[in-house]
């Protein structure tokens, strides 16, 4: 089974397994870290922001225009920024590494 690392705010590395078809988000959710995901994935929000680390960008598939869009919004937004919800993990993800950025931004929220 895949693994994922999650790099909290303050440093903290955490791993743990990552089925085959769940979501970055959906992974975090499953094990408690605190990746907000205020829309539950269905790209209309940015809350779920992650960075990915500089070697294991380039391997995702493109981000679609939608995701862009909503990245735009995103609270310290980096050339590797990706939303978990559209990160699905797989075999070819194993050891894939995400940080947690400081603070997220949720406009759907009043």
């Amino acid at each position: 089974m895949p693994k994922i690392t999650f790099v909290t705010a303050d440093g903290t590395s955490k791993e743990f397994d990552a089925p085959n078809g769940l979501s970055v988000l959906e992974v975090a959710h499953k094990n408690d870290i605190n990746l907000e995901g205020a829309c539950e994935g269905s790209l209309a929000c940015s809350t779920c922001h992650v960075i990915v680390d500089n070697e294991w960008f380039p391997k995702l598939v493109e981000a679609s225009e939608e995701e862009e869009d909503m990245l735009d919004l995103a609270f310290g937004l980096t050339h590797t920024s990706r939303l978990g919800c559209q990160i699905k993990m797989s075999e070819e993800f194993d050891g894939l590494r995400v940080t947690l950025p400081s603070a997220t931004r949720n406009m759907l929220v009043d």
